[in-house]
């Protein structure tokens, strides 16, 4: 598999913090990786590093196989984009101007493309409007649009749902996967709308306290998070041979519970249960969510 973005023992201290201890993490070529991490967790400060805004304290990261430390680690990073904390926009500009200032920033040789921009972006109809009367979401949408100017093929989004309404998220949402599925750029994120991020994301990492707790992807996230009936019986080892007779997906918790991922006739299972004299004595569904999925993955005391 090839990576976009590999990271090896990244720590980051400030004057008495350590923002990020140790810190390793993957990011596949193509993925939206969705960064999970409570406030103060270390997901800006990571964003922040991988941008070149900041250096480690110590440990090593690379983009696209080159090494932070490389010289043609900053030829590298103009292969990205990126939205930190809030959009860096003139306020007094309209959005083509601000664009047009961005390109300057970067030394393109013409305009050509801005029009393009402003539609993916769904922006093209704001004419003179200047930056200051955008509702959030288009101000959002326009930090993008900024991002991108340099045509990246990975983007770095921190937090881009934060203060938006419903239509706006979805907004977001949207522009994200066309972003990812249409031009195959890759997309890191961090988000602290849970439900949001599992729209959007192939792959996940969990930081908790400036360390990488897992890495997942979604497909193992969603086996993780299988709706399930949790069973609570007498006796496991007969409930095991049971549910092999009917063949019935199951996983024993314990000498008394278990999880049965298929639908059961609850009827025929006491039957069943029955003549082999164990006896069902309770019957729970459960389907974790990816909020709690994380809170028991770094604990939930206190949160």
């Amino acid at each position: 598999m090839e990576y976009a973005v590999t990271a090896n023992a990244l720590s980051k201290r400030y004057r008495g913090f350590q923002a990020l201890k140790g810190l390793s993490m993957h990011i596949p070529q193509g993925a939206v990786y969705g960064i999970v991490g409570k406030n103060g967790a270390g997901k800006t400060t990571l964003i922040r590093l991988l941008g070149g805004l900041q250096s480690p304290t110590s440990g090593e990261y690379a983009l696209y196989g080159v090494p932070h430390t490389a010289k043609e680690i900053s030829k590298v990073r103009r292969r990205m984009g990126a939205v930190v904390e809030t959009p860096s926009v003139y306020q007094e500009m309209t959005a083509e101007d601000n664009l047009k200032e961005q390109y300057r920033i970067l030394g393109l040789p013409s305009f050509e493309g801005i029009g393009e921009l402003l539609e993916l972006v769904g922006l093209s109809d704001t004419g003179k409007k200047k930056v200051k009367h955008f509702s959030l979401g288009m101000r959002q949408r326009l930090g993008i649009a900024i991002a991108l100017a340099g045509d990246p093929d990975f983007l770095m989004l921190d937090e881009p749902a934060n203060g938006l309404d419903p239509q706006g998220i979805v907004e977001i949402r949207e522009l994200i996967l066309k972003l990812n599925r249409e031009r195959q750029i890759t997309v890191l994120l961090s988000s602290h709308i849970l439900d949001e991020l599992s729209r959007l994301a192939t792959h996940y990492g969990f930081i908790d306290k400036g360390r990488m707790v897992k890495e997942v992807s979604a497909e193992e996230l969603e086996a993780a998070c299988r709706k399930c009936a949790r069973v609570k019986v007498t006796d496991t080892k007969v409930l095991a041979r049971v549910l092999e007779t009917m063949q019935i997906e199951y996983e024993i918790r314990s000498d008394q519970e278990a999880d049965i991922y298929a639908e059961v006739n609850i009827t025929k299972l006491v039957l069943a249960l029955h003549q082999e004299d164990c006896e069902l004595l309770s019957v729970t569904e459960r389907e974790e969510s990816l909020e709690s999925y994380y809170i028991n993955l770094v604990g939930g005391g206190g949160r």
